[in-house]
């Protein structure tokens, strides 16, 4: 087994080595990735065997494409470009993806200021995972994987207002059931004198 060492100059050499196919340096670049790409599928597709495979496929795009990998650029932002795609194009095939047309814009901000610090962070994404899954779409590429409205919106044939109304109604769902969390939690604890 090869051991890599997370020094910008193996990693290059490895995605040259992929570059000219060995079979070697791609286990090590699959190897290297594959948790933080598992981890990004799962928050597009809640099925695990589902996610795997469509990661696999997606690993399987990144070595037929990676001589358009210019080295301009984090390799594992250009993976992870192709590991959305792969997802989205995932959802589109196989879910009724109802992105709402928007009506209005809705206009309220979620309250920031709400106490998260019994949150756990696997809550938190048990609750976007259990998001409807246009807004769900929305919030993981806006808020998570940085893309902008604009750029949504090419993606999934939406307009950029469909996609801030998607983002503003995804963010107050969340903000009510993280609401609901710690309302649960303070009683919780108040029946135990905890609290």
């Amino acid at each position: 087994m090869k051991l890599i060492i997370n020094k910008s100059g193996n990693r290059e050499s490895l995605i040259s080595q992929c570059k000219k196919q060995h079979r070697q340096a791609q286990h090590d670049v699959y190897n290297w990735l594959a948790p933080k790409m598992l981890g990004l599928c799962r928050r597009y597709i809640n099925d695990n065997n589902e996610a795997e495979s469509v990661m696999i496929t997606a690993f399987l795009k990144v070595f037929d494409k990676i001589d358009q990998f210019t080295g301009s650029g984090s390799f594992e932002g250009w993976v992870r470009r192709i590991m959305v795609n792969e997802s989205l194009l995932y959802i589109r095939k196989n879910k009724a993806m109802y992105i709402e047309v928007d009506i209005e814009y809705a206009d309220t901000k979620p309250n920031y200021e709400l106490a998260y610090e019994n949150l756990e962070i696997d809550d938190l994404l048990k609750l976007i995972n259990n998001l409807p899954i246009g807004y769900k779409t929305v919030f993981n590429m806006f808020a998570i994987e940085g893309y902008s409205h604009k750029e949504i919106a090419e993606c999934l044939g939406i307009s950029a207002n469909t996609s801030k109304s998607q983002l503003s109604r995804a963010r107050g769902i969340l903000q009510n059931q993280i609401i609901d969390k710690e309302t649960m939690w303070d009683e919780k604890h108040k029946r135990h004198g905890k609290g």
